[in-house]
This record gives structure tokens, C-alpha cells and sequence, in this order.
């Protein structure tokens, strides 16, 4: 009994106790999850809070921000309203002054209409008044007629008639010397008309002359290169002289060689090929054939451009390529020593100048005066005159009729047919004639020759001073002990300067300052 009672109450005290356990344990939950929620409540409460406030902050920072924008607007809208307000005013000055204006040219305009009114009112009066006196006048001519008519017993037919008859009679000499005094008058004012269109021709232009001789000189770095130049046994020269045509001649003129030939256009391949050799250094006769093979090819474009060059300078249109280079054959080709070319385009200027003093065509004129010497270009290998051959030559490239008989008359071997060819003859002459187209006399030779000298001899320490070459070089000698080396090499410059300004010279002009110190002595 007592076991069952001990086995019984050993088996409560466990289910006791954990049950004890389970209610301390779901007591001791209760207080736990209740303390929490009471934190809970608090930190959410806190969180609402806060987030009330930051609600309210951003609330009152928008409306700032609102305020703000509508501040800028209000002030935008301002500046832009008093702008507009300023142009308006502008634009409402404007139109007042457009205002007074119309109303102004509107009281002229009333006072012209005023003033137009008035005078149509005159001219009315005047008109009566005229066909007035008109009329008055017509019935006394009438009475007059009839007057005659009864005095003479003659009708009024008859009485013109034989007035006029009268009048012829009286008026016969009268008018055969009016007619004589009209043609001399005519002649008198035609030739001061001529001499006019020509002088104002001759004046308006102007252009120098550069007097061509039959020889070129080449200058040298020294005189060592002449036997270069001269090569062995002659070999070198031979071939230069060969391959060019011209004449190479070396004499004792120092660092000088001149090329020697009557064809210019020769003349300058054989100075050109000499330059190129002398800058190259190597002469042989097979470099002096290929040099002047290029030499060829360059003065053919050269001449190729010097007629383009001419045509462009009078502005003219419509030539042929050949025609072209046929004129510029003409830049190496001289008459009379005056370059065929030059005279060319100076007779198409004055030709131009004269036709349009006579309102005819000026280009037709500056064609015929460019092209009246073309001929030139050939006359050595076809017989005949330049002015013939020439004519031929247009012909053949489809050249105007006026053209080809003002060039083929221009020296009155066939009749001119117009006016142009009395201008191609006459602008010919005066070219031709004109001081210093040609050549120049004696005395202007001389002039220009002291006319160097005295310009050198202006300056300090100079003793002696040559124009030599024909005026190509003026050798000046100073004093050694008042003019140093650098003293003379600026002298030098400064003589060649006041001479580019005071002097007139064709070509250039070598100046050669010579400082040279000799000292002396005698044994006795």
C-alpha cells in the first residue's frame, strides 16, 4: 500500500512539476512579449513622430521653394514687361516722327499742287494770249498778201516764184563760197581731230622701250671657267657654238664671255645653256647637248606664255593656239633694235585708244595692231614681205576679212578697205617714230652717260669714276686712306640705289666700287 502510495506520488511530482514549468514559462512569455510590445508601441511612436516632422520640414521647404520660383517669375516677367514696354515706346516715337513727316511731305505736296495749279493757270494765258496774236498776225499777213496782189497784179504762185528765182540769182556765189569755206572748214577741223585722237593716244600710254643688240654677255664666277668653257683643244666651245648656232667669244674682258648671234631666239638658248653649265660645273659635250635640249623645250613654253601674256594684256578672246605661239615668236625677234613684240602690244593699245576716240570697235583695232607684225615671226623662212606673210597666215586660221586687209596695207603694198587699215598704218608710224620706240640719238646717249658719272661722283672720297659697256657698268675709284672695304661696299649699294631713282637706263647697271692701295718705292 505504501509502495502504490510512494509509486503514485513519485509519478505526480514530475507532471507536477513540469506543469509548474509550463505556467512559470508561458507566464514569464506573457510579461516578455507585453514588455516588447510596450517597446515596440514606444519606437513606433517615435518613428511617427519623426516622420511627422520630417513631413512638416518638407512641406515648408517646398513652399519656399515655391515662393522662390514665383519671386523669379514675378521678377522675369517684370524685366521682360518693362523691356517690351521700352520698345514699344520706341516703336510709338517712331511712329510720331513717321507722323509729323507724312504730315509735312503732305502740306509740300498741297503747296505744289498749289503752285502746279497756279502755273497750268498761267500757261493757260499765256496759250490764249499766243493764238490770240497768233491769229492777229495771220489775218495781217493776209491783208498784206492781198495788198501785193492788187499792187503787183500778180497771183501769190507767181509772185513766190519769181522771188525765188531772184534769190537763186543773187544767192549763187553766196553759196558756192559757202561751200568752199564749209569743205576747208570740214578738212581743217578733221585734221585738228586726227591730231588730237593721235596726241591723247601717244599720251595715254606710256610703256619702256629695251633696245636689243646682236650679242649677250654672260658673266662668270672667274676667269678660270673660260678654259673650261674653251675646253680641250676646243672641244667644248665647238659643241656650244654647234648645238646653239650662235658664236661664243672669249676675250681678255674679265669674268665675261658674249654670246655672239643675228637670231635673238638662238642667242637666248645659247645664254641660258651657258648659264645652266656654268651652274651645273660639269661641261662636256654631251651634258651641253642634254642642257640645251631642255633649254629648247623651256624657251618654247617661255614663248608659248609670252603670247598668252600679250593676248591677256589687251584682253582679247578667240586666237588660236597657233597664232599664239606664233606671236610669241615675236619676244626674241627686233626690227630696227626695237623688240617686235613690245611694239606689238603697244600699237594694239594705241589702235584700241584711237578707236574709241572714234566710237569704233576697239577690240577689232587692238586685234589688228596686235597681230599687223606676225609675219615677222616667219619672214626667214618664207619669201615675201612680214606684212604679206602675215595676211597669208591669219587667212589660213580663219581670221576676219578687216583683219587680214589692215595687216596685209599696213605698209601700203595693197589698198586698205577701211578705216582700220588708215589706223594699223598710222599707229604703225607712231611707234615706230616716237622718241626712244627705236633708238636712241647721239646726244641722249651722252647725257645719260654723264648723267651716271656725276651721280657717283657726288659722293666723298671718290677720284675717278668710268661709265663703261655702253653704260652698263660705271667703275668707281675711291681713296683707300679715307674709305675702307665696308665703307665701299656700302658705297656701292648706295650709288646703285640713287641711280634706280635718278637715272633712266634700259637694262641694269653694274657699279664697281675699286679700293686699291699702291705703294712706291725707288732705288738709287
Amino acid at each position: 500500500m505504501n509502495n502504490e502510495m510512494m509509486t503514485e506520488v513519485v509519478w505526480w511530482i514530475p507532471t507536477f512539476l513540469t506543469l509548474l514549468g509550463i505556467a512559470l514559462g508561458y507566464a514569464s512569455r506573457s510579461k516578455l512579449e507585453q514588455a516588447m510590445g510596450d517597446s515596440a508601441k514606444s519606437k513606433s511612436q517615435t518613428i511617427i513622430e519623426k516622420a511627422k516632422y520630417d513631413a512638416e520640414m518638407i512641406r515648408k521647404e517646398a513652399r519656399l521653394q515655391e515662393r522662390d520660383t514665383v519671386i523669379k517669375a514675378r521678377e522675369e516677367f517684370e524685366k521682360e514687361n518693362a523691356s517690351r514696354r521700352k520698345e514699344l515706346s520706341a516703336l510709338e516715337e517712331r511712329l510720331t516722327r513717321r507722323e509729323v513727316n507724312i504730315d509735312r511731305r503732305h502740306e509740300l505736296l498741297e503747296e505744289k499742287e498749289k503752285n502746279i495749279e497756279a502755273q497750268f493757270n498761267r500757261t493757260e494765258k499765256i496759250k490764249s494770249s499766243v493764238k490770240q496774236k497768233e491769229n492777229a498776225l495771220e489775218r495781217a499777213i493776209q491783208q498784206e498778201m492781198d495788198k501785193i496782189e492788187e499792187v503787183a497784179n500778180l497771183s501769190e504762185e507767181e509772185a513766190r516764184r519769181r522771188l525765188l528765182k531772184n534769190l537763186k540769182a543773187n544767192l549763187k556765189g553766196d553759196y558756192s563760197n559757202l561751200i568752199r569755206h564749209t569743205i576747208n572748214d570740214a578738212k581743217a577741223k578733221s585734221e585738228k581731230e586726227a591730231r588730237k585722237i593721235i596726241t591723247l593716244a601717244i599720251e595715254r600710254y606710256s610703256a619702256e622701250q629695251v633696245n636689243d643688240v646682236t650679242t649677250s654677255s654672260v658673266d662668270l664666277p672667274s676667269d678660270d671657267m673660260k678654259g673650261r668653257i674653251i675646253g680641250r683643244d676646243g672641244r667644248n666651245i665647238r659643241s656650244i657654238e654647234a648645238v646653239t648656232g650662235c658664236s661664243i667669244l672669249v676675250d681678255e674682258t674679265p669674268e665675261v664671255v658674249v654670246v655672239s648671234c643675228f637670231d635673238p631666239l638662238r642667242r637666248e638658248i645659247a645664254r641660258r645653256t651657258l648659264e645652266r653649265l656654268l651652274a651645273d660645273g660639269r661641261i662636256q659635250p654631251a651634258k651641253i647637248e642634254e642642257i640645251a635640249t631642255k633649254v629648247k623645250n623651256e624657251v618654247n613654253e617661255a614663248i608659248r606664255e609670252a603670247g598668252e601674256e600679250a593676248i591677256y594684256d589687251l584682253k582679247l578672246q578667240g586666237i588660236s593656239p597657233e597664232l599664239v605661239k606664233t606671236l610669241g615668236r615675236l619676244k626674241f625677234r627686233t626690227s630696227y633694235s626695237q623688240n617686235v613684240l613690245k611694239h606689238s602690244i603697244e600699237m594694239g593699245h594705241i589702235m584700241g585708244m584711237m578707236a574709241a576716240e572714234l566710237n569704233l570697235d576697239q577690240d577689232l583695232a587692238k586685234r589688228i595692231g596686235l597681230l599687223h607684225d606676225i609675219g615677222k615671226a616667219m619672214d626667214h623662212a618664207v619669201e615675201g614681205s612680214h606684212a604679206m606673210i602675215g595676211a597669208n597666215f591669219l587667212k589660213k586660221h580663219g581670221e576676219d576679212q578687216v583683219v587680214i586687209n589692215a595687216i596685209a596695207s599696213h605698209h601700203e603694198e595693197v589698198e586698205g578697205q577701211s578705216v582700220y587699215a588708215s589706223l594699223a598704218s598710222a599707229a604703225d608710224a607712231i611707234t615706230a617714230a616716237r622718241p626712244g620706240a627705236r633708238s636712241q640719238t647721239t646726244d641722249l646717249y651722252l647725257k645719260r652717260l654723264e648723267k651716271l658719272e656725276s651721280v657717283a661722283k657726288k659722293f666723298k672720297g671718290v677720284t675717278e669714276c668710268y661709265a663703261i659697256q655702253a653704260g652698263r657698268e660705271l667703275r668707281v675709284m675711291v681713296e683707300p686712306a679715307k674709305i675702307d672695304d665696308n665703307e665701299a661696299l656700302q658705297m656701292a649699294r648706295n650709288i646703285s640705289k640713287q641711280i634706280h631713282e635718278h637715272v633712266n637706263y634700259p637694262g641694269k647697271v653694274k657699279v664697281t666700287v675699286i679700293r686699291e692701295t699702291r705703294c712706291t718705292e725707288y732705288a738709287t
